[in-house]
């Protein structure tokens, strides 16, 4: 898979080729990761958040957002709800700030979670740009994986996306720094961005390449009325589209990178009620099913349009665990199904529980 075929692939709209593709990822997937498809609780404990991006719900500047932060105890019990789900681990996922308290209170929250589950939850954070200190120190507390997208790999566009004091080289170097402590690294994009071409989406696919990314998660673009982005006219590619291009981005990424870990966004269901069925079957294997109590949920929208903001966590794992199992996928569960392209890269063995 070429970057000329890549590009050819992002442009093609008869349903019967896309499905051989698609048919093709998700075999390239069973190959190179196995026929089981993850789930990761998510747990959004906090929509306090320090950036002002242009295209986000939650940004520091959209007043109308309730502010809300769990508190540990209630992180915990979230924890031990996805535990006694089977749930193999948990995303700990907030707005992104810094500080030394914040530092300390996600600290003293891992080995928490490790307590409850006897050290049988894998945990995944997903907390923005922090130093490398903050990174080590997480990491030390039994923290192994981390999700920090750059949602672009064009510095151009990535400008046009943020203010002026946010900068595309600071997240890579994040990324980079994720990597140096020892995380296994994921990081991902938004699929049909205003001013996004298809060469972008291709050369998205050769930046996860040439960084040596573990884990991918990305989705297709759904604006928020109430961002800068959205209020400006510019709304991107029609949603229906966005949702063929998440799909072909997730077929091309499993056939070119073949042993990374790919996640069905949450994006793909709001967009069609079988979303998650659907980036399955085109190559992913792992779900973030949302276990955040459900008094919280609407004030975490990145987007509008979030599926299951008044589902329990319980009712939401049992349809999951139903339509996950109609695509022929075995659930993991009780697994922490690591990437195995980071045991290739680390010579670290991938850890399936």
């Amino acid at each position: 898979m070429n970057p000329d075929e890549m590009l050819e692939w992002l442009g093609e709209k008869d349903p019967k080729k896309l499905q051989g593709l698609f048919k093709a990822a998700r075999a390239c997937a069973v190959a190179h990761v196995g026929p089981k498809v993850y789930f990761r609780g998510l747990i959004e404990f906090s929509n306090v958040c320090a950036k002002n991006c242009c295209y986000c719900g939650i940004r520091s500047g959209n007043a109308r957002v309730l502010r809300y932060s769990m508190p540990a105890g209630e992180i915990l019990d979230c924890a031990r709800e996805a535990f006694e789900m089977g749930y193999g681990s948990v995303v700990l996922q907030a707005g992104e700030r810094q500080g030394e308290d914040y530092c300390r209170l996600i600290e003293d929250i891992i080995p928490g979670i490790k307590a409850l589950s006897g050290g049988k939850l894998g945990i995944t954070l997903s907390l923005g740009e922090q130093s490398f200190a903050t990174y080590e120190r997480w990491f030390r507390a039994g923290a192994h994986r981390y999700l920090l997208r750059i949602e672009t790999s064009n510095p151009g566009l990535y400008r046009s996306l943020h203010p002026e004091d946010h900068f595309f080289e600071a997240r890579r170097n994040c990324l980079r720094s994720l990597k140096k402590a020892g995380y296994q690294t994921g990081t991902g994009v938004m699929i049909g961005l205003p001013g996004q071409t298809n060469e972008d989406l291709v050369n998205d696919i050769l930046f996860f390449e040439r960084e040596d990314i573990d884990m991918i998660g990305m989705g297709p673009y759904i604006p928020h009325e109430e961002t800068p982005l959205a209020a400006s006219g510019q709304k991107g590619n029609d949603l229906t589209d966005n949702l063929r291009l998440g799909l072909v981005m997730i077929a091309l990424t499993r056939l070119r990178l073949k042993d990374v870990n790919i996640t069905a966004a949450t994006a793909l269901q709001a967009l069609d009620p079988a979303g998650y069925e659907q980036g399955i079957c085109a190559g992913a294997n792992i779900i973030m099913p949302n276990i955040t109590p459900v008094k919280y949920r609407e004030q975490y929208q990145l987007y509008r349009g979030k599926p299951c903001l008044d589902e329990d966590a319980l009712k939401c794992s049992g349809c999951l665990d139903r339509r996950i199992r109609s695509t022929g996928a075995e659930i993991g569960y009780r697994e922490w199904g690591d990437s195995r392209h980071f045991a290739s890269r680390s010579k670290v063995p991938a850890r399936p529980v």
